[in-house]
């Protein structure tokens, strides 16, 4: 088996994740952790009796080690240069999710991977979730259009709240978690954005006045469908329906039902913003008498990964296509439109016009 060289750059929570998932699988080996907080890898390597190497500076870190692939897990606004670095040194990339905090540089990142031939992956989770894959199959038996209602809103503080804070100075909330409900919406109908619209508040004074921690996009696709989605960061959210996840088709509608991840509504349970637990499938078919010809099914979703675990399955994913080569033109692609999407909401948001892609 061939074992791929990894350094992790970041250690917060996504990079721990992901920094735990190559400590355990077998196909890589972690060659060391970058982060400006030595004692952010101190920590981490007393979580998993570990000693790997810190380095504060991302440019010694590739020139001492020689690594095939570097996993970026840094705010979103530093993404572009850390991955085109990486790229253009040799690595295979990982990268956080949103590829970049501009259309322009997410662009910029995919012509570099194509230029030096070289594989990224961008973390979405989601994608690599079995009861999510499952979502998606079950909508697309809905019929056209579809109606999709989906939100993740944090209630915040301490740490979390600070995290938060900083996030928004690179993007806002219906940005940086709207990627992932937008790209699930793309895989749903299979069609094409055509117009997208967002509004967006800002809910504390901490945050500067021009940021703004609260936000929802509209999207209309081609074939009809529209989407929605809502996001807010912070101490002030409100943690009543803040995990919807709903489609609707002529044929009927269906449901996450994740009862347990919603009884636990802590931003720092990082688990329950990829719970399922199960599906609620409604058919709308009426009978003779005008009732529902058929009762809801329950889809039961036994196998549901943690969060660590769906990180090991997105670095097994990025594994195989080093090793088989894989073409991950498309999947880089998506990530840019959905980038697209999410940035065209929040330039209607600042503007209050609607946008047409």
């Amino acid at each position: 088996m061939k074992k791929i060289k990894v350094i992790v750059v970041g250690c917060g929570n996504m990079g721990s994740s992901h920094a735990r998932a190559y400590n355990k699988l077998e196909e890589f080996e972690l060659c060391g952790i970058v982060d400006a907080r030595k004692e952010a890898v101190d920590a981490f390597n007393q979580s998993v009796n570990g000693n790997y190497k810190h380095f504060s500076d991302f440019d010694t870190a590739l020139n001492e080690v020689k690594p095939d692939a570097v996993a970026i897990c840094t705010y979103p606004d530093t993404h572009e240069a850390l991955a085109t670095k990486a790229l253009e040194f040799g690595c295979h990339v990982f990268v956080e999710k949103p590829i970049s905090s501009t259309v322009e540089g997410a662009r910029r990142v995919a012509e570099c991977a194509k230029k030096n031939n070289k594989k990224v992956v961008v973390g979405y989770i989601l994608r690599h979730h079995p009861s999510w894959k499952k979502f998606i199959e079950v909508s697309k038996s809905l019929g056209k259009p579809l109606v999709m209602r989906m939100n993740l809103n944090q209630q915040s503080s301490e740490r979390t709240w600070a995290t938060h804070k900083n996030l928004l100075n690179a993007l806002t909330p219906i940005v940086d978690c709207g990627v992932h409900y937008i790209d699930v919406m793309c895989q749903m109908t299979e069609a094409k954005p055509v117009r997208v619209s967002g509004i967006s508040a800002r809910l504390s004074n901490e945050i500067g006045e021009d940021k703004r921690n609260y936000g929802q996009l509209q999207v209309e696709f081609e074939d009809g469908s529209i989407g929605w989605y809502e996001a807010g960061w912070g101490p002030m959210m409100s943690t009543n329906a803040f995990f919807v996840k709903d489609v609707i088709g002529p044929k009927g509608c269906a449901s996450i039902c994740a009862d347990k991840a919603s009884s636990d509504k802590s931003s720092d349970n990082i688990d329950s913003h990829t719970k399922t637990e199960k599906i609620r499938l409604h058919h709308s078919e009426l009978d003779s008498d005008g009732k529902f010809a058929n009762a809801d099914e329950w889809i039961d979703n036994a196998d549901e990964p943690t969060h660590d675990e769906l990180c090991a399955r997105e670095q097994l994913y990025l594994y195989n296509a080093i090793v088989n080569d894989s073409d991950l033109t498309q999947h880089i692609q998506d990530a840019v439109n959905s980038l697209a999407i999410a940035l065209a909401a929040d330039e209607s948001a600042k503007t209050g016009k609607t946008v047409y892609l």
